[in-house]
């Protein structure tokens, strides 16, 4: 069963109208949230449950939004601190938004990546004719695990011959001449 087109009308159970209203205040909120941060805006939702009970989502948050709101409803000449203050808020949560925007961009970036090399791997396993590794049984993965262990002991011990020569290159270096 999918989705299907419903009348937008009153919900007359109200059983059915508090289920719906828990599904569409997420879905409400989630699109607030996506504005928020694609359009770099500040937005404050309240909505009251047919319960009479309160919700409320805000970005950066609903009290700084309700107290922006009223501020503008007053006379813009009212108290030049305020509208600084406010400012600086904007600004702050510009760089904010800025920053969650470029951080994502970097997590969009890194999991494209994991996804190259992931398919680079599956790709030199089928080559040398080997099984991906998430259809490898208990006793094959043991081996791989063995062989990565190996290569790991390998890499180390690489690594601590290359600083032994090279504090060795830099004692000859360093060493007065006779």
């Amino acid at each position: 069963m999918g989705r299907r087109k419903i009348e937008i009308e009153m919900v007359t159970d109200s059983s059915t109208r508090q289920v719906t209203f828990s599904k569409r205040r997420t879905g409400l909120f989630k699109k607030a949230n996506e504005l928020a941060i694609l359009c770099a805006v500040q937005i404050a939702i309240i909505v009251f449950s047919p319960g009479g009970k309160p919700f409320s989502f805000g970005h950066p948050n609903v009290e700084s939004i309700v107290h922006r709101f009223r501020n503008q409803e007053r006379a813009p000449d009212e108290g030049t601190s305020k509208g600084d203050e406010s400012r600086g808020e904007s600004t702050t949560d510009s760089n904010l938004n800025q920053r969650l925007l470029d951080l994502l961009k970097r997590l969009n970036a890194e999991e494209k990546r994991g996804e190259m090399l992931e398919k680079t791997v599956k790709a030199k396993r089928a080559a040398k004719g080997l099984r991906p590794v998430d259809q490898l049984g208990l006793p094959e993965l043991g081996e791989l695990r063995s062989s990565l262990q190996d290569l790991r002991r390998k890499l180390k011990d690489h690594v601590d011959d290359m600083e032994a020569i090279s504090s060795l290159l830099l004692l000859a270096e360093h060493q007065p001449t006779m």
